[in-house]
């Protein structure tokens, strides 16, 4: 399982799964600061008995600054194969008050299964707001939780 959470700002874009989405305000943080690609890489991490994302990929380190969140799912897909484990699905959420997400959802799910080489079918990407409480529900920030089945490459 994976959670990531990323405070609101003005002056960023905003990208979830990937995609650009069209809001006066985007997340906070050294990449793109996507956290609904950093939740599943956190997930999928864990399931192979790995570290965390920023054992990988440091905040502070200027590589990664701006850098698409894509590009480190792609990294984190091969640390994962190096375990000898392939991504089989990916259920995840993102919650938050603003904007609307779902006419954005299907194009999510494409940007991922492209990186991972697994079928859209394979992910579900969902949205859900706060009902107001806390920072997500107050918009002062957006979070995602993901939770992946790894399943052990057969030896070839």
């Amino acid at each position: 399982m994976g959670f990531d959470i990323h405070r609101l700002a003005k002056g960023r874009p905003l990208f979830l799964g990937g995609e650009a989405i069209p809001y006066p305000l985007g997340l906070e943080g050294h990449s793109d600061a996507d956290v609904l690609v950093h939740a599943l890489m956190d997930a999928m991490l864990g399931a192979a008995g790995l570290r965390d994302i920023g054992h990988y990929f440091p905040p502070g380190d200027p590589r990664y600054c701006n850098i698409s969140s894509l590009e480190l799912l792609g990294e984190v897909k091969k640390l994962v194969a190096g375990k000898g484990y392939r991504l089989v699905n990916a259920d995840m959420v993102v919650i938050a008050e603003a904007p609307r997400l779902a006419p954005h959802v299907e194009k999510m799910k494409k940007n991922i299964a492209r990186i991972l080489e697994v079928s859209e079918g394979a992910l579900a990407v969902k949205a859900t707001t706060a009902e107001g409480l806390g920072p997500c529900g107050c918009g002062e920030a957006i979070a995602a939780q993901a939770v992946v089945l790894l399943q052990a490459r057969s030896p070839e």
